[in-house]
């Protein structure tokens, strides 16, 4: 079997801006490498992807609906493959890589209302950065998804 006979995961993503037009990124706790990245995750049997990214985001950072407010939908799904290395390691090896729903949110809170410290925690840090920043943080593979969800929402970005 080759990765071009694999699925890929049906997941949904958060970009989630300050009144500044700053997006929030948190640095991945499972890797030593200063891997920054934007809430996200899979998409539950039966779940709208809207549903999900709003999951993800209070799973991520206990940020919850309430201090949301939906600004815009990025057109369509948005994939990215896993490189080789981790073919077969992520996922229990189902999938090759993710197509992910993108939704863009302006955070209604305060700094002290996102809570990293989950029950399954993601993240090790987090910060608000621009866009160039978060694209300059992104692991490599997921650069271009990346810079296709930063393109659909430019318009609210710092």
């Amino acid at each position: 079997m080759t990765a071009s006979d694999l699925p890929y995961r049906r997941g949904a993503g958060v970009v989630l801006i300050n009144p500044e037009g700053l997006i929030f990124a948190g640095r991945r706790r499972d890797t030593d490498a200063p891997a920054w990245q934007m809430p996200q995750g899979g998409i539950d049997a039966g779940e709208a992807p809207a549903d999900a990214a709003l999951r993800e985001l209070w799973e991520e950072t206990g940020v919850t609906a309430s201090l949301v407010e939906p600004l815009a939908e990025a057109p369509g799904w948005i994939r990215y493959d896993l490189p080789m290395e981790l073919l077969g390691k992520v996922w229990k090896g189902r999938y090759r890589g993710q197509e992910q729903r993108w939704f863009l949110y302006r955070f209604l809170g305060r700094d002290a209302d996102v809570n990293i410290a989950t029950e399954h925690p993601e993240f090790s840090d987090w910060r608000w950065i621009g866009a160039e920043e978060m694209l300059a943080s992104i692991v490599p593979f997921k650069r271009a998804l990346y810079s296709e969800v930063i393109a659909a929402f430019r318009p609210w970005l710092a």
